[in-house]
């Protein structure tokens, strides 16, 4: 049965229909914004694995180029693993979907959205975390929604939904916000230095679009809806609970109310588990994975009540402290800037690569191809959390938290005119217990001005949590991993003191109100400036020297028509320039020139030898020029890179003579004076230098 929907955003229909295509998966839809369409698929296993006691829900996003009338970049032309845009638009669906299947249904179950038709304006990211709801929403799988998502940009003070990529680029604030007809699911954007008061005025703004594809939704699943699949609650043996719960509170609550590092509340924890899991074995066979349960939640419930009724915390601060800071600058000798940070036990050694325009990262995708001139890199290895794992690529999390620290930190990296430069950073996590993302920004920040970069402002970002059970809630600032883990909330917050730059938040239950919000992000201010204080400590503006290990950047401008000449036929004046000089040189199509080398003197000569090869010969001036090749009637002689002159046998000496041999050969410096240009030839002489110099002698002699 074919079903089609509308309902009109920002001035757009937005389109979804179902019933067309992709009829043997449990929820189909294509959804439609202009001319960019998505299909969104959903399929679930009809029965969950045998003790599998996780979600395994699965997302993709997969731009096809053909939706683009392209061909895909590279040798091989079929699209192959997810670029990182689509990475970052898949978990843009998974992260609101995610908290809303229930507890207890745990069928292995994969979300498709494919984008196929794209009209360079809309992007399919937010169409296809609308098409993921509906698809849901109209399938047999459980799931308590429906939810939908919208971007918000913000031009001249005045809010924007689903800008197109034009107006992003304009907008001073860029966020993409998911929730229900009235709460809030998952936030993530950037912004130019906006107030908190500014961001949740965009977040109004969002909801308002939200309810209008919300209730869209629930009219396509009255019409098309399927009964949904019954999920029964998992039951566990009250007798064991009991048994549980007699052995293990009073050594839990121990462990929860005391002041331990993470290795060692982990350490306690699997003791009392190993002690509970062995002294009711023979009771309880094969109930290790029930009693295990019982002890996390057991451990979960204590420290949430602690933090509500006390406002004590896991490690004994109460909820706004902050953990210790310790910062380190310039402990890689080598590299081009670095820093170590770190905030209670979670630790980034960040570093600073500075490179030349042939650094920049090429950019293709469904959208006109571009160039990338800063990069933030983040790595995650198992180590940092006192594991063993394999390491194979990046993952989509290393993935999602590089670009959100990115985010933060571009928006104060200097204009291409004052700082040429491309900027690499890496943040290698060597700890982690709790917003090593966070780590990274005020790390990355620090590392850019141990390096010298001449940032606008320090940026500093901070993780908030939340734990709610009915109207009572409490925020953390600075969450641990343990927070994070058992509360309900992950708020991270990125900016400067003068206001937000970067923001990313996911929840773990079904909506926050606007108050939360707020509070969180009031709370979010007062860490974040206490964060940058410490950081100013260690440095409060960028270095005035840049490493001795980094390239050296000039900067000259040439006329348009002369970058052919600098460059020459097939590549052969620069690529003589760069060898000789040992310098890399880039030229942009507006005519300037980035000269960039480690020896400055280098650099600088190579300048001067582009000065002159853009240089007009004029008459008069005087040249120190080589002579290229003798000829009867006089000889050439360059004047200028790949300019040359012919000296005339008669203006070679101020007296007659025969043979042009006799006096000059191939090679040797001599200099003359541009008498004549006729016709793009110049006539040059030495002669009248010489008699120039005898009247100056005679003159000397008279006096």
């Amino acid at each position: 049965m074919f079903i089609h929907k509308e309902v009109e955003i920002g001035g757009k229909k937005l389109i979804i229909e179902t019933g067309r295509y992709a009829k043997q998966a449990n929820g189909s839809v294509m959804v439609r914004l202009g001319d960019t369409m998505v299909l969104v698929t959903v399929v679930a296993s009809a029965e969950a694995k045998e003790d599998q006691d996780f979600f395994p829900l699965q997302v993709e996003y997969r731009e096809k180029t053909s939706a683009a009338g392209k061909f895909p970049g590279g040798f091989i032309k079929r699209e192959g693993r997810p670029s990182e845009k689509e990475i970052l638009s898949a978990r843009l669906i998974d992260r609101p979907i995610r908290p809303l299947f229930p507890k207890d249904f745990k069928n292995e179950t994969q979300v498709i959205a494919s984008v196929l038709s794209y009209d360079g304006e809309n992007d399919g990211d937010v169409l296809g975390a609308i098409g993921a709801s509906a698809a849901l929403t109209i399938s047999e799988i459980p799931f308590d929604g429906p939810i939908a998502q919208v971007r918000v940009g913000r031009i001249n003070g005045e809010y924007i939904v689903n800008p197109t990529e034009e107006q992003i680029r304009e907008s001073d604030l860029e966020l993409v916000v998911a929730g229900t007809a009235d709460s809030i699911l998952m936030v993530e954007g950037e912004a130019a230095e906006v107030n908190e008061e500014e961001l949740l005025n965009a977040l109004k703004f969002a909801l308002v679009e939200i309810k209008k594809i919300v209730d869209i939704q629930h009219e396509f699943r009255e019409a098309a809806g399927k009964t949904k699949w019954t999920v029964e609650p998992k039951e566990i043996d009250e007798a064991l609970l009991n048994d549980v719960n007699a052995l293990a509170s009073e050594k839990q609550k121990s462990i929860v109310t005391a002041v331990l590092a993470k290795e060692e509340r982990s350490n306690a924890n699997s003791q009392l588990l190993e002690e509970v899991t062995a002294e009711l074995a023979e009771k309880y066979p094969e109930q290790e994975k029930v009693i295990a349960e019982i002890m996390h939640d057991m451990e979960k419930e204590m420290m949430r009540e602690r933090i509500l009724n006390e406002g004590i915390r896991l490690d004994g601060r109460d909820t706004t402290q902050i953990r210790p800071i310790t910062i380190e600058l310039g402990v890689l000798p080598r590299t081009h800037g670095s820093s170590l940070f770190t905030r209670g036990e979670t630790q980034s050694l960040t570093t600073i690569t500075l490179g030349t325009k042939s650094d920049e990262q090429i950019i293709d995708g469904l959208s006109e191809g571009y160039t990338k001139k800063f990069m933030l890199h983040y790595n995650f290895p198992p180590f940092s959390v006192g594991e063993v794992g394999r390491m194979f690529g990046v993952s989509r999390r290393e993935v999602g938290h590089g670009n959100l620290a990115e985010r933060a930190l571009k928006l104060v990296f200097p204009e291409e005119t004052s700082f040429p430069y491309t900027v690499r950073i890496i943040s290698d996590i060597l700890e982690s217990n709790g917003s090593s993302s966070m780590a990274t920004v005020c790390a990355g920040s620090l590392a850019m001005m141990e390096a010298g970069v001449p940032l606008k402002n320090a940026v500093s970002g901070i993780a908030m949590g939340l734990v709610k059970e009915g109207e009572r809630y409490a925020v953390l600032s600075d969450i641990l991993g343990n927070e994070d883990h058992l509360g309900d909330m992950d708020f991270k917050v990125a900016g400067t003191q003068d206001g937000i730059t970067a923001f990313q938040m996911d929840i773990k239950i079904q909506g926050i109100s606007f108050e939360i919000m707020e509070k969180a992000l009031h709370q979010a201010k007062e860490g974040r400036l206490h964060i940058l204080a410490k950081m100013n400590e260690a440095i409060d503006k960028p270095r005035e020297q840049l490493s001795p290990f980094a390239p050296r950047l000039i900067t000259m401008k040439i006329d348009i028509d002369q970058i052919g000449s600098v460059i020459g036929p097939g590549g052969k004046v620069i690529q003589g320039m760069q060898r000789d000089f040992g310098v890399d040189i880039n030229i942009e199509d507006d005519g300037t020139v980035n000269i960039a080398s480690t020896n400055s003197e280098a650099a600088t000569q190579c300048k001067e030898y582009i000065k002159k090869i853009t240089a007009s010969p004029e008459v008069g001036e005087v040249y120190d020029g080589v002579v290229t090749k003798i000829m009867d009637f006089g000889a050439f002689v360059e004047i200028l890179p790949g300019k040359e002159g012919l000296l005339h046998i008669s203006q070679i000496e101020n007296k007659r003579i025969n043979k042009v041999s006799d006096h000059l050969k191939t090679g040797d410096k001599v200099k003359v004076k541009l008498i004549k240009i006729e016709n793009g030839k110049f006539s040059l002489s030495r002669r009248e230098l010489l008699n120039d110099k005898s009247k100056a002698e005679k003159s000397k002699e008279v006096v």
